[in-house]
């Protein structure tokens, strides 16, 4: 895919950043698998393909993934290490009714002979796709792959750019080398280009050999650092037994039971971030600080208004204001909601400034 080079840099100044929403990023899996590419590694026969089937036909039945939504739509998995019959009889062990709108492909061209080709004709063909999983990297790079952190970086960001060009997930499915090291993702294989032109990258280690309980350590630039202990039932299918990120407070409720306690006792709001920090947090239990208030309301501006709540940030004698009033307010229409900027326009400049 050829990247187009702008004549001129598209910018947007600080002030205008931070009074504005940006629109959420788009999840597959949400908190989890965002719209990009990213890239799960594990050792060999871990049961990393056993993941990736059931990924494939739960998001496109459009059903929870360990309690997290779904966007559903149609998935595809290349599965170039398996045979038809492999993945019919291992269909029938993690699903009772697969839907036709996951699609299998046990054979593909490579990176740079006609696969970049062969994925935008399916898309064209089934628009409404979601997740393409790729099992495994390896197999689409040709036998004569030269290993290098060039070869790397340019075979990965061709899929970044087609996952980003077309608002899917692509998942990778890698190795582990045997070695230990004291970050799990170090030992993804490869060079660390590979970890760096990804947007997450999950690896599935198991407790033991045959144990059939394993962690998957997640990170990203769009979700927090996570670990999910996994086990493999009887179905070969990898269930949930404890996240860690349960105990952690969701951003957007917590920050709306706030405000709306606040509105509540006074019907409207306006200050500096500053003097809203110290109304919703005055002993900071909440860890609200200024820096952080504006960042959370902007974030949350779609559950403040269902909430009733409309929010507008400007500038006022050099000082940025928030202003959060009732939606039935009698001076509601004085107020303006903020309208979202182009998140794509944005992220487009800030690569071409990189």
């Amino acid at each position: 895919m050829k990247k187009t080079i702008l004549s001129s840099l598209n910018t947007i100044d600080s002030e205008t950043l931070m009074s504005r929403p940006l629109q959420p990023l788009s999840f597959v899996v949400d908190t989890l698998i965002s719209q990009g590419l990213h890239i799960l590694a594990g050792s060999p026969k871990v049961g990393k393909s056993w993941l990736a089937l059931w990924l494939a036909v739960t998001v496109a039945k459009g059903e929870p993934v360990w309690g997290m939504q779904v966007k559903q739509g149609t998935t595809l998995y290349l599965c170039l290490e398996d045979s038809q019959l492999r993945i019919q009889n291992r269909l029938f062990d993690v699903t009772e009714d697969a839907p036709a709108s996951v699609h299998f492909c046990t054979e593909s061209r490579i990176l740079g002979d006609g696969l970049t080709e062969q994925l935008e004709q399916f898309l064209s063909d089934h628009p409404d796709t979601s997740l393409i999983i790729i099992d495994t990297l390896q197999m689409i790079r040709g036998t004569n792959y030269d290993n290098t952190y060039a070869n790397d970086y340019r075979d990965l960001s061709t899929l970044k750019q087609l996952a980003d060009a077309h608002g899917i997930a692509i998942l990778l499915i890698h190795h582990l080398r045997k070695e230990k090291a004291d970050d799990v993702f170090n030992r993804i294989s490869g060079t660390t280009a590979i970890s760096g032109a990804v947007d997450s990258s999950f690896t599935l280690v198991e407790e033991r050999r045959g144990s059939g309980r394993a962690k998957l350590s997640c990170i990203g630039r769009d979700i927090e650092y996570r670990e999910l202990e996994l086990r493999r039932n009887a179905d070969n299918v990898w269930e949930l037994e404890r996240d860690s990120r349960e105990q952690a407070q969701v951003l957007d409720s917590r920050i709306v039971f706030l405000l709306s306690a606040l509105m509540d006792s006074r019907g409207e709001f306006i200050g500096t971030p500053t003097e809203l920090a110290n109304k919703i947090d005055p002993d900071g239990s909440e860890g609200i600080t200024p820096k952080k208030v504006g960042r959370q309301i902007l974030q949350s501006v779609g559950a403040l208004k269902k909430a009733g709540i409309v929010v507008s940030i400007r500038r006022s004698n050099g000082k940025r204001l928030i202003e959060l009033r009732r939606a039935d307010s009698d001076d509601f229409s004085g107020v303006r909601e903020i309208d979202p900027i182009d998140t794509a326009a944005v992220e487009s400049a800030h690569r071409v400034a990189l």
